[in-house]
This record gives C-alpha cells, structure tokens and sequence, in this order.
C-alpha cells in the first residue's frame, strides 16, 4: 500500500514539473527573441550603410573618368548608378528609402552643397605635407548620399527611424 502511494507521488510530481518547465521555457524566449531580432536589425543597418558607401564610390568612380566641363558630363547618369547600380534610373533600387534627390554631386565646376571645400586646382605636395615644394594641382568629385534614414523591418522596436550621416566618397577627376 506504502508503495502505491510512493508511486502515485512521483508520478503527481513529474507532471508538475513539466508545467514548470514549459513556464520558465516561456519566461526565457521573450528576452531571448528580443535579443535576436535586435541583432539582426544592428546587422541589417551595417548591410544598407555599407552599400551606401559602395553605392558613392563606384559613383565617384564613374564621374573620375570624366571632365565636369564636357558637354556630356554624365550627372544624371552618376546618380542613377548610386541609386540603382547602373546608368540608367529603373528597377529596384541598393537601398529601399534612396532616391536621386538625395544624391550630392561636387566637382570644380559646381561645388554648392560640399561646403567650403576646395575641388578645383587642389595642390599636391612632394612628400605628401604642405612644408615641402607643390609638386602640382588635382581636380576632384565628391559624390555624397545625404538624408538616408534607416527603418527597422521589426515593427515592435519602437526606435523610429535612423538618420545616417552624410556618406561620401571623393577621388581625382581628369583635368
């Protein structure tokens, strides 16, 4: 009879014991899930900043081959590639939110929107510091992507929207 009982015990306590378990299983996941999704946005806003900076500098690339003072200096066709990845503006865009409009283009020809920055006649010196002789002049372009927010595609992180800061890219232009 003793033994019955015992039994009947240790049986009562096993299935408590499963409802323990499934409510600390249940307590944990919250966190953890919280956890991962955070980890997955913080890798998803990486990803998009980094094709914003390939997106300037194969722009940059493409301007550096061209003079701004040619009839055919192709502006249009620089922010078409920073925003969709060819010369021409159609099909999926690199990042969902850019378009062209927020595409800056400086060169020595029109610098608006850079700043004070100087891109005509840049002078370069022997030794690479301003105390040795000017060995010469550069001309540069800056493509620059300006006003790019990052959302998260998780609609319960309650952090809005993210405001990069400018990304640019600048390299030597053909005189």
């Amino acid at each position: 009879m003793e033994r019955c009982r015992q039994r009947r015990r240790s049986q009562h306590n096993r299935r408590n014991g499963r409802g323990v378990v499934a409510v600390e299983f249940a307590l944990v996941l919250v966190p953890l899930l919280l956890l991962v999704s955070g980890v997955a946005e913080y890798g998803r806003a990486i990803y998009q900043y980094n094709a914003l900076t390939k997106a300037t500098r194969d722009a940059a690339r493409f301007l550096s081959q061209y003079a701004p003072s040619e009839p055919n200096y192709p502006l249009a066709q620089a922010k078409c590639m920073a925003v969709y990845g060819k010369t021409v503006c159609e099909g999926d865009v690199l990042v969902k939110g850019l378009s062209t409009s927020m595409v800056v283009v400086c060169d020595r020809v029109d610098s608006s929107g850079c700043g004070a920055k100087q891109f005509a006649n840049v002078p370069i010196y022997e030794g690479g510091d301003s105390s040795g002789p000017q060995a010469g002049t550069i001309n540069l372009v800056e493509v620059k992507i300006s006003g790019y927010s990052y959302s998260p595609i998780q609609t319960y992180i309650k952090v809005g929207t993210l405001a990069f800061s400018d990304i640019a890219t600048v390299m030597r232009q053909v005189l």
